[in-house]
């Protein structure tokens, strides 16, 4: 049995802020992997410690190819986070997934191509599983929650993460459809490969603001309709936020994700560089003392 749920909150575009958090407080997280978007946000709603992160930086300053997604991860590691539940805007790719909908993510595609996608590297190699991305457990809080918020929510989703910042072309749209994606977004990946190399257990609401591009009859996407349907998704996200931590059982059981690594390093304990396992402390330091 563990300890307890901290929860670790990625905001991303529309949810910027956390509604009745007690004790609140920014503090400064430095890793070794550099500055995270922001400082973190740490508080708690009832008995559940949280810590915030604006995946964006607050004010949305950092584009998604520039985000140091390993910082961001280390730093809610680093901080005693449990669980990440991460909050996302994102495209539908589907007729039934209109604007203001919810999305509970369970499979990605990964087409983002200029970021580094791993904590670890030459002179200690890993490779986790990605075959179930997100964690079941989580996932279902968080499709309650959004109900219990007032939200309409689909559970099951692909979602494609491309590399932005440019929208989709038509063409990519409908290549997207045809893989069987259903939703699409810019920020995703690696943040979810990240958290499993950390062993958080890592759950994604995506938040539908547009159609993306593939529809005949509609209008191509802009940032104008983005931004006013954003603050409407904002306004159910918080609500979700506070009903997902009222939710969570009193006493967090273990997941299979909290020792992941377990089964994952591969290379030789005498050949693994000293300074690389200096810089993973906090992601795979469990891991690396046994």
């Amino acid at each position: 049995m563990s300890d307890g749920w901290t929860i670790g909150i990625i905001g991303g575009s529309g949810l910027y802020a956390i509604d009745g958090l007690e004790d609140a407080e920014w503090r400064r997280v430095d890793t070794p992997w550099g500055q995270p978007s922001d400082e973190l946000l740490f508080g708690r709603i009832g008995n559940v410690n949280l810590v915030f992160l604006p995946r964006h930086g607050r004010g949305h300053v950092i584009p998604p190819s520039e985000l140091n997604f390993r910082a961001n991860v280390d730093a809610l590691k680093r901080s005693g986070v449990t669980d990440i539940l991460a909050i996302s805007s994102i495209g539908s790719l589907e007729e039934d997934l209109p604007p203001g909908h919810f999305v509970v993510v369970d499979q990605f595609i990964d087409r983002t191509v200029h970021r580094v996608s791993s904590f670890f590297g030459a002179g200690m190699v890993a490779h986790v599983s990605m075959a179930y991305p997100v964690c079941e457990r989580l996932s279902g809080f968080a499709a309650a929650a959004v109900e219990a918020a007032g939200g309409k929510v689909a559970t099951g989703a692909t979602y494609l993460a491309m590399e932005g910042p440019q929208f989709s072309t038509r063409a990519e749209s409908l290549l997207y459809r045809y893989w069987g994606a259903d939703v699409i977004g810019m920020t995703a990946m690696p943040e979810a490969k990240l958290a499993r190399e950390a062993e958080l257990p890592y759950a994604l609401i995506g938040m539908v603001t547009d159609y993306d591009c593939w529809r005949e009859s509609e209008a191509p996407v802009e940032v104008a309709e983005v931004i006013a349907q954003m603050h409407k998704n904002g306004e159910v996200a918080r609500r979700t936020v506070e009903a997902f931590v009222n939710a969570l059982p009193s006493e967090r059981t273990p997941s299979p994700i909290d020792t992941c690594l377990d089964v994952a390093l591969i290379t030789d304990p005498a050949r693994r560089d000293p300074a690389l396992l200096a810089k993973l402390d906090a992601v795979a330091g469990r891991a690396l003392r046994r």
